[in-house]
């Protein structure tokens, strides 16, 4: 079960991970929209294998999994929770898949799948937001693909500078800068620094 709204761009950032792609972006913001809603949106767009038009439909099914990711579950509920949490907190979601490489059927070399979500944070029913920080460090220590870059946006309050956080992030620069992302002390740098975007709101 997930607690928090970043609990579920975790487990959705996971399966692009896990999708064969070299490439992952993260996009996360917090915006006021024109009818004064505080909004929650986030993006997870990967260069992977990509699925059919069925296997769209498939993955939208919570009944359906593919026994792979996790054995002895008989449920898949990643991408269904999300659809349901987005919902039931007046936000809505699109996903969009084409399947290229390794589907000759296709004839095609675009592939990749790209999940958007967003939420009423003024919404009741609108889980946390979470961790920010956390989940950034959490995507980004994940095994896989040569290039992470996530965005991030906050300006739920126009015109306030405390209230804005606006900067991105590369993983294979940080990786460069810090000398790795395995050691104890490069992962506590790391942790600080996110952290430190976040208070700030300093534009990278």
């Amino acid at each position: 079960m997930h607690f928090t709204l970043t609990d579920l761009i975790i487990d959705i950032s996971q399966n692009g991970i896990e999708s064969g792609a070299d490439l992952l972006e993260l996009s996360v913001s917090e915006t006021t929209d024109t009818q004064g809603k505080n909004i929650f949106r986030f993006t997870v767009k990967d260069n992977g294998r990509g699925m059919s038009y069925d296997e769209l439909i498939l993955a939208k099914d919570p009944f359906v999994t593919n026994g792979i990711k996790h054995p002895n579950r008989k449920v898949g509920l990643g991408i269904p929770f999300l659809i349901q949490t987005a919902e039931s907190s007046g936000g809505g979601w699109n996903m969009d898949s084409k399947k290229g490489e390794g589907a000759p059927e296709t004839g095609s070399s675009v592939h990749g799948t790209e999940i958007s979500a967003w939420f009423d944070l003024d919404n009741v029913d609108t889980p946390p937001v979470g961790d920010i920080p956390g989940l950034f460090r959490t995507v980004l220590l994940f095994d896989g693909p040569g290039e992470i870059l996530i965005r991030r946006q906050c300006n739920r309050e126009a015109g306030d500078p405390e209230n804005s956080h606006n900067y991105e992030i590369r993983k294979s620069e940080l990786s460069e800068v810090l000398g790795g992302l395995e050691d104890a002390q490069s992962l506590i740098l790391l942790d600080q620094y996110l952290r430190s975007l976040e208070e700030s709101g300093d534009e990278q």
